[in-house]
C-alpha cells in the first residue's frame, strides 16, 4: 500500500522478467562459451546472398552438423525471443506517460529579469508563444490562460517569491475546469512539483516532460521509443528518490524490505539500473545495424547531406522539394520528426546524392534529453556537408541559430563539417525583397521552389570538394567496354560521340577510387579534362 504508482510499475516489470525467466526452464540458462561457440560460425551474406536465403541457409547447416545442430537451433531461437520479450518490456506503457484525455492548460512562465538566466535573445512573450505552441502540438490539450510572474531566484523551492507565488495561485483557482499547469521552465525537482501540485490541486508539467509527451506521441519506430524510454531514466530516478522520502516517513520502522538486505531505495535504484543497461544495449544493437547500413551506402559512395534546423524550420518540406518524393508528408507541428529518415535526390551534375532528415531542437531542452537521441543525432558526424534550415520568418531566428550551432558543436562533429556548412533561409516568400545578412547564406523557399537551384549548385560544389570527387572528359572507343563501365561507376554527366572514329568524349563527375580503377583497367583511354 506504500508504493506509489511508479514504484509498483518497476517491481511489477522486475516480476515479469523474473517470471520470463523462469518459464524458460534450465535450458534457457548456457554458460557463456555456448553462447560464444553460437556466434562463432555466423559471417554477413555475401555477394547476390541474402541473410535468410542461400548463404544463411548454408552457414547454419555447418553450425547445425552432428548432434548439437538441433540444441545449438533451438538455443539460438530461445536467445531471439528472449530479446523480442526483452524488447517488448522495454517498449511496454511508461509510469511517467500523461493520462489520456483532454487536458486544460495554464501556462506560466517565471520571466527572470535579471543574472545569468536571464536570455538577451529574447522576450517572455516570446518563451510563451513557444511553450503555448508545445501545448498546442499536442492532441485535445488546450491552453486556458498564459500568465507572466517576475521572478528572482527560479531556482528556488517555489520558483516565486512568497508575495507573487501567492498571487499566481489566486489566478489559477479563478480558471474554470484547469487540468494543468505547464511551467515553462527547462526542468523542475519533484520535491517542488510535488509542493506546487499540493497547492494549485492538480498536475504540474516543465518543459521536459512536455516535451516527453510530445516525443512519445510522434515516435513511430523501435529506436525512437527506446531513445524516450532512456530520456525517462534520470525523471524515474527522481521521483524514486521522493518516493523512498516519502516511504521513509510514513513506515517510521525499518528501512529493508521483507529481510532482504536491501533497503526500497536501492531496490529501485537497481531496477533503474537494469533498465537503462537493457535500453542501452538494445539500442547499441539497433546502431550496428545502422553502421552496416551507412558501410553498404559508403561502398556505393553516395554522398550524404545532413538537413538540420531549429523545430518545425521547414527541414522536411526543403527535403520534399529538392527530392521530389511524394511520399513525404510535412507537419506544421513541432517535433514532427523523431527518427532519422534518408531520401534520395539529383544534383545538377546528375550525381545522386542521399538528404538525411533529422530531430529538429528546441531552446531549454535539458543536456540528458538530446544525449538520449545521440544514437540518432551520430548519423550527422557521417555526412559529407550539414545543411542548417533556418525559419527566417521567426522573431527569435537569431536565438535558434544559436541553438542549433550549439547542440552541433557539443556533438563533436569534425571540424570540416563545421566549417563547411550550408546556411540557409527559409520561407523567404513571408517577407518582401528580403536578403541575407549574413555572409554565404542562401536565401530560398522551400514551399514554392525558389532558390533551390542555387542551393543544389552550392550543395554539389562543397560535396565535390568534402568526397574528393573529380569533373573529368575522357576519350573512350564506342565499341569497348568504357562507356558501360562509367555508367556503372561514375555519374556520367554528357556524350559527345565522334562517329567518325568510332570514339566518344565522355563527361563524367568519379571518385577518387573509381578514377584509380579506370586508369588501371585501361590505360590508354586519354583524359582531356584532368
Amino acid at each position: 500500500m506504500w508504493l506509489g504508482r511508479l514504484s509498483q510499475s518497476l517491481l511489477l516489470r522486475c516480476r515479469r522478467a523474473v517470471a520470463l525467466r523462469a518459464s524458460r526452464g534450465p535450458s534457457s540458462t548456457r554458460p557463456l562459451s555456448a553462447a560464444v561457440r553460437l556466434r562463432a560460425p555466423q559471417r554477413p551474406p555475401g555477394r547476390g546472398e541474402s541473410a535468410g536465403a542461400g548463404g544463411g541457409a548454408r552457414w547454419k547447416g555447418v553450425a547445425g552438423a552432428g548432434e548439437g545442430g538441433e540444441e545449438e537451433e533451438e538455443e539460438e531461437e530461445e536467445e531471439e525471443e528472449d530479446d523480442e520479450a526483452e524488447l517488448e518490456e522495454l517498449l511496454g506503457p511508461s509510469p511517467l506517460a500523461v493520462e489520456p484525455g483532454a487536458q486544460r492548460v495554464a501556462v506560466v512562465h517565471p520571466a527572470v529579469k535579471w543574472g545569468p538566466k536571464k536570455s538577451p535573445l529574447t522576450t517572455a512573450e516570446l518563451q510563451v508563444a513557444e511553450a503555448v505552441a508545445l501545448v498546442n502540438t499536442l492532441q485535445n490539450w488546450t491552453v486556458l490562460d498564459k500568465i507572466i510572474i517576475p521572478t528572482k531566484n527560479p531556482d528556488k523551492k517555489f520558483i516565486f517569491g512568497k508575495g507573487n507565488f501567492q498571487v499566481l495561485t489566486e489566478k489559477l483557482k479563478k480558471l474554470p475546469h484547469m487540468t494543468a499547469v505547464f511551467l515553462n521552465m527547462e526542468r523542475i525537482s519533484s520535491l517542488t512539483k510535488k509542493e506546487l501540485e499540493d497547492a494549485w490541486g492538480v498536475k504540474v508539467f516543465d518543459r521536459y516532460t512536455v516535451v516527453l509527451h510530445i516525443f512519445r506521441s510522434n515516435a513511430r519506430t523501435k529506436e525512437a521509443k527506446l531513445q524516450i524510454a532512456l530520456a525517462e531514466i534520470p525523471l524515474l530516478r527522481s521521483n524514486v528518490k521522493n518516493e523512498a522520502s516519502q516511504l521513509d516517513q510514513q513506515r517510521g520502522g525499518s528501512r529493508y524490505i521483507m529481510g532482504s538486505g536491501e533497503t526500497f531505495l536501492e531496490l529501485q535504484y537497481r531496477l533503474l539500473k537494469e533498465r537503462e543497461l537493457k535500453i542501452r544495449n538494445a539500442l547499441e544493437k539497433l546502431r550496428r545495424k545502422r553502421s552496416l547500413l551507412r558501410t553498404r551506402r559508403k561502398k556505393r559512395e553516395f554522398p550524404v547531406v545532413s538537413v538540420m534546423g531549429y523545430t518545425n524550420c521547414g527541414k522536411t518540406t526543403l527535403i520534399k522539394a529538392l527530392t521530389g518524393e511524394a511520399g513525404l508528408q510535412p507537419r506544421d507541428q513541432l517535433f514532427a520528426t523523431l527518427d532519422i529518415t534518408a531520401h534520395a535526390g539529383y544534383l545538377p551534375s546528375h550525381m545522386v546524392v542521399i538528404y538525411v532528415d533529422t530531430i529538429g531542437f528546441l531552446t531549454d531542452l535539458p543536456h540528458n534529453l538530446i544525449e538520449s537521441f545521440s544514437a540518432t543525432l551520430e548519423e550527422v558526424a557521417y555526412s559529407d556537408l550539414i545543411v542548417h534550415v533556418r525559419d527566417i520568418t521567426h522573431p527569435e531566428t537569431v536565438l535558434q541559430k544559436a541553438t542549433v550551432l550549439s547542440v552541433l558543436k557539443n556533438l563533436n562533429l569534425p571540424s570540416h563539417l563545421l566549417d563547411s556548412m550550408v546556411e540557409v533561409h527559409n520561407k523567404v516568400d513571408l517577407i518582401e525583397r528580403y536578403k541575407p545578412t549574413e555572409e554565404n547564406a542562401l536565401a530560398i523557399s522551400a514551399l514554392h521552389g525558389h532558390g533551390l537551384e542555387e542551393l543544389r549548385e552550392e550543395i554539389e560544389k562543397k560535396i565535390l570538394v568534402a568526397t574528393g570527387k573529380k569533373i573529368l572528359t575522357v576519350n573512350i572507343n564506342l565499341e569497348g567496354p568504357q562507356l558501360s563501365w562509367l555508367y556503372k561507376e561514375a555519374t556520367v554527366q554528357n556524350i559527345e560521340v565522334m562517329a567518325e572514329d568510332g570514339t566518344a568524349r565522355v563527361k563524367v563527375i568519379i571518385s577518387n577510387s573509381a578514377f584509380g580503377k579506370y586508369r588501371t583497367l585501361f590505360p590508354n583511354s586519354k583524359i582531356l579534362t584532368p
